[in-house]
């Protein structure tokens, strides 16, 4: 199939990515569109590997405010220089970000970020609650750790399904920034607020 101009300006429009990458990824799909998604996605997170230890030394604040005004959050969205720092779609995808914590409240970044006495907690709570059915030990034990990745899933940032777009989670996104920014890109940190506390 002949990968026409329209198609790549269409993935390009959709992603962000080079023009190069997706007539790439288009040719390697053989025209299929969503083939080409998957493949820039799975690129970009072999690109985000690679790049993952590179020193983040700028970045952009963003803040959201729901319209009601009784809902907020702040993001860091941190990049290796100011030349990406400036750029328009870096400052969106940190908005973004913003809106999407409005929306959704992640307690916590990354996994790793996640307190061994939330962990606790959570499996304690699971475990009674699974005690109930009275399933063998083992089939017990993956119930409870198929409930608490689907629990803590809801509680992470970086996993969350974006609010916009269900097929991509926030980390995705953030992996999408490295290959089409060419820096190591990372949410820094964030805050929720909400009127009158959480």
């Amino acid at each position: 199939m002949e990968i026409s101009m329209d198609m790549v300006k269409q993935l390009r429009d959709e992603t962000g990515v080079s023009i190069m990458q997706c007539k790439k990824a288009l040719e390697e799909a053989k025209g299929d569109r969503e083939k080409a998604l998957m493949a820039l996605r799975k690129k970009s997170s072999e690109i985000a590997a690679k790049k993952s230890d590179r020193a983040l030394g700028s970045g952009v604040v963003a803040a959201y405010v729901h319209a009601n005004g009784s809902v907020g959050a702040m993001v860091e969205l941190a990049c290796e220089t100011d030349f990406v720092a400036k750029n328009e779609d870096f400052k969106k995808l940190a908005y973004e970000i913003a809106m999407h914590i409005a929306a959704m409240n992640p307690e916590f970044r990354t996994d790793a970020e996640i307190s061994d006495e939330a962990k606790k907690k959570a499996e304690s709570f699971f475990a009674e609650e699974v005690a109930a059915l009275k399933k063998p030990k083992e089939i017990a034990d993956k119930v409870v750790a198929g409930k608490l990745e689907s629990y803590f899933k809801e509680k992470v940032l970086l996993s969350q399904p974006f609010v916009k777009d269900p097929n991509i989670t926030v980390g995705e996104m953030v992996k999408g920034a490295v290959q089409k920014f060419g820096e190591n890109t990372e949410i820094a940190r964030f805050t929720y607020f909400r009127l009158g506390g959480k």
